[in-house]
């Protein structure tokens, strides 16, 4: 047989595989355009808004470039040349971080999710080509990276910024995007199971968002090894360096190679890298529902809380500037909870509401995760037994909640040594995490929204779950911005609790939205009693 002929066959159905992948994607794949959209055009609007004037961009430049926890969190600073460019040092490195997640969980449902579930195999029952669901997979992958370079162009020109740098900026992002599908693609031929894959493209990304920011704060060799910094040395609307984007097409590739020639070693169902038989017996943690919640969970808390308590730290170490860059640029002092007059509390509450946002995020994956055991499969054995649908679900509530309270100490923790290593105080660390812990009721309403959601409806507990968390971001993030309007604020639990540390703390308004967040959670209980499970 010639090699035409082995690679038709090899791809037989992919059509038919796409077709079905774009059918199930249809309502998850337009929350991640839109909410890529929407950021590039929040950030676009606010930094017109406040450095629209040369004078107003000569002294953001000025204070940026001259802080080298900036520079780590956003890029370099030829950047800060233009007021599209300093768009870009602001957003670039998040949208390529929410991008490249988009394709590692498009990649990897598709591929190792499938054969996991045994729908893989259905598939292969068919005329169905070894190679087709991974061909699928990343086709499906390079059509949502169009539509992202797509919708942030047209975000990026509605909001009044060059055509040529906008275009280039949709490229970029797209090209980190595709990368990322590829190393996903490698991923799952090597591991057996999707967390092992989703573990692996994550600590890739964070690597190559380290990569990116050791080499912008120092000499730039360390940027050229991260997709991130490639898309960031490609200059929009500073310079439209577009033979960069060269780097992501030959990195995809051969990234794209090296999947199909392991998957075609390995075999069907399993990986590269097999896993062991494991212990003869089970460990004594695993004898109740909440040690296997927590033995399914404890991966996922432990890079939320690395992430988490790194970005407080750069939050941190920003601190003892805050005044300097408020006086030059009084404008940003709208995004800050009290203004300039108390400039360094106003920006670290501001740095907890941040945090807390995050630690509600882990938290509602947490709670979701038993949607997904329960549709799985894998809910119903335990059930089976004598465990009650009380224990059940308690156990994994009992991981959101206490993980979202860890995750949030640690980022209050991480913001409080950076400033106190910064000003010589060693009480900030504890100052700091006590402040983030104030928000902790309002976090853990967030959670109980979820739990409801999962009671409830539990067909629509994602999108409800994910637009409330949403919902709160905006409320807490830019009400005062963009002069939303007080009700909108007033919804969020957020808004409820002392801004520590910038406001002083008392017990009522806490115990109120405690209460608010206990009720919530009970009356998800109380829909989890009332519905068929599996459904």
């Amino acid at each position: 047989m010639n090699t035409t002929a082995t690679l038709r066959e090899n791809t037989s159905g992919v059509r038919t595989l796409l077709g079905f992948a774009l059918r199930r994607e249809r309502f998850s794949l337009p929350c991640w355009l839109l909410g890529a959209g929407a950021l590039v055009a929040l950030q676009s609007l606010g930094s017109q808004r406040f450095y629209g004037t040369p004078q107003k961009l000569a002294q953001i430049r000025e204070t940026m470039s001259a802080s080298a926890a900036t520079i780590a969190m956003g890029g370099p600073a030829r950047l800060l040349d233009t007021i599209g460019g300093e768009i870009v040092f602001e957003i670039f490195a998040y949208l390529a971080v929410v991008v490249a997640l988009m394709n590692m969980f498009l990649v990897g449902r598709h591929t190792r999710s499938d054969e996991e579930t045994g729908r893989a195999e259905l598939f292969r029952s068919a005329r169905v080509g070894r190679r087709a669901p991974a061909v699928a997979a990343l086709a499906l992958a390079g059509l949502a990276d169009i539509a992202v370079a797509l919708v942030i162009f047209a975000a990026a020109v509605g909001t009044g910024l060059p055509v040529g740098g906008s275009l280039l900026l949709g490229v970029a992002t797209a090209g980190v995007g595709v990368t990322f599908a590829a190393v996903t693609a490698v991923a799952a031929q090597v591991f057996e199971n999707p967390r092992s894959v989703y573990g692996a493209v994550g600590l890739a990304l964070a690597a190559a968002y380290v990569a990116r920011a050791v080499g912008d704060v120092g000499n730039g060799v360390a940027s050229w090894t991260s997709p991130i910094g490639w898309g960031q040395r490609s200059y929009p609307y500073a310079g439209d360096r577009w033979w960069t984007v060269l780097l992501f097409a030959a990195a995809t590739v051969v990234l794209s190679a090296v999947a199909f020639f392991l998957l075609d070693r390995r075999d069907f169902g399993a990986g590269l890298l097999p896993y062991g038989t494991g212990r003869a017996d089970a460990s004594w943690a695993l004898g109740s529902p909440l040690g296997l919640a927590w033995r399914l969970q404890r991966g996922s808390l432990a890079g939320w809380t690395v992430g988490i308590f790194a970005l407080g730290a750069s939050y941190g170490s920003f601190a003892d500037s805050i005044e300097d860059y408020l006086g030059d640029n009084p404008e940003i002092a709208a995004y800050l909870p009290g203004g300039a007059t108390e400039a360094v509390d106003s920006y670290l509450a501001l740095a907890i509401s941040i945090v807390a946002l995050l630690a509600a995020a882990f938290g509602v994956t947490s709670v979701l995760r038993a949607r997904g055991e329960e549709t799985g499969g894998r809910a119903e054995p335990i059930l089976a037994a004598p465990v009650s649908r009380d224990r059940w679900l308690a156990s994994h509530l009992t991981v959101a909640l206490g993980g979202a309270a860890f995750v949030l100490a640690c980022g209050g923790l991480g913001a409080g040594l950076s400033y106190g290593l910064t000003i010589a105080d060693a009480v900030q660390p504890l100052r700091m995490t006590g402040a983030a812990l104030v928000a902790l009721p309002a976090v853990w309403t967030v959670v109980a929204v979820a739990t409801i959601a999962f009671g409830w409806a539990p067909k629509a507990a994602v999108p409800l779950a994910w637009t409330v968390f949403a919902y709160c971001a905006v409320a807490a993030l830019f009400t005062t911005a963009f002069d939303l309007p007080d009700w909108f604020d007033e919804a969020s639990p957020f808004t409820h609790i002392p801004r520590a540390p910038l406001q002083s703390v008392t017990a009522a308004p806490i115990l109120v939205t405690a209460a608010v967040a206990v009720a919530g959670s009970a009356a998800g209980f109380a829909g989890f009693r009332r519905r068929d499970t599996g459904y």
